[in-house]
């Protein structure tokens, strides 16, 4: 079991030096992992007001403050960026990092604010498409390869973007998505992990037996064409507080959880504050 630490792009973390402190006191502490969300204005109506950050320049402050510490985006919306660029951009902090970065990704929201705000299409079944269809080049671009492509959403001719990341093939890539719905699920199994989201809402965690679930039916869908036991890891979070920390994620882990990913509640003004989280962080993650 590994553990996280899950930061919104916004409020006290708008600015790259509170993200370069909670990463350093993270990794002081024995995290394993900082996580930043990717929006541009998320939910207006509850998020007006609040600076926003780049979720690279974030992380790339984070990775030159540590040495240990994994480092990525749950979720970037692969349908609201250029493939090209994001393969950039993540390909540069992989190298910045040495090799540090996990891709987190998935289908984005809320689509009427994040997309429909600036006119771009909110058709989930086609951002869909766009997700998948992206993922696939960035997989290609990340390898080094050189690309020739003609599909419903992107065309690339002869176009070769190095270097390629320090992880080889590429770095790993996480779905998300939220359960019982099926298909962001079969998507996850295509890669190297999920990150569920539950009725219960971001910051309560999950039931064993939800992970249990979710764990068998991507387990279930994995290719059988894929590398020979590739490591697969299944993402579990919420909130905890350190006392009772390790009595939330025992079971989780025994359920097939391979990461614990602290995580403010959604609605709570501590989510996007640095001084909370900080205090979070600093008190280390459960042990179990």
């Amino acid at each position: 079991m590994r553990y996280s630490v899950n930061i919104p792009n916004f409020g006290d973390f708008a600015d790259p030096r509170t993200v370069a402190r909670v990463a350093r006191a993270a990794e002081d502490a024995g995290w394993d992992g900082l996580f930043v969300w990717d929006h541009v204005v998320h939910s207006k109506e509850m998020r007006r007001g609040l600076p926003f950050g780049d979720p690279w320049m974030l992380l790339t402050a984070a990775a030159l403050a540590t040495s240990r510490l994994r480092l990525g985006t749950l979720v970037t919306p692969v349908a609201r960026r250029r493939p090209e660029q994001l393969a950039r951009q993540v390909a540069t902090l992989d190298a910045v990092s040495g090799g540090r970065v996990i891709f987190g990704t998935g289908l984005g929201g809320p689509v009427e604010d994040e997309f429909g705000s600036f006119g771009d299409e909110t058709d989930p079944v086609v951002l869909a498409e766009k997700l998948d269809e992206g993922l696939d080049l960035l997989g290609r671009y990340w390898a080094g390869e050189r690309v020739d492509h003609a599909g419903p959403h992107y065309v690339v001719r002869d176009v070769e973007l190095l270097p390629a990341t320090v992880q080889r093939p590429r770095p790993p890539v996480w779905v998300g998505g939220f359960w019982p719905n099926r298909r962001p699920f079969r998507r996850a199994a295509r890669w190297d992990g999920v990150v569920p989201l539950f009725a219960s809402g971001h910051g309560t965690p999950p039931t064993p037996d939800e992970i249990r679930e979710v764990a068998a039916y991507v387990a279930g869908h994995r290719p059988s064409d894929g590398p020979s036991g590739s490591p697969y890891d299944v993402v579990a979070g919420g909130r905890t507080t350190p006392e009772a920390a390790a009595d939330v994620v025992g079971p989780l882990a025994e359920a097939g959880a391979t990461w614990w990913d602290e995580r403010g509640l959604y609605a709570s003004p501590d989510l996007h504050s640095g001084a909370a989280v900080l205090r979070r962080v600093e008190a280390g993650p459960p042990r179990l």
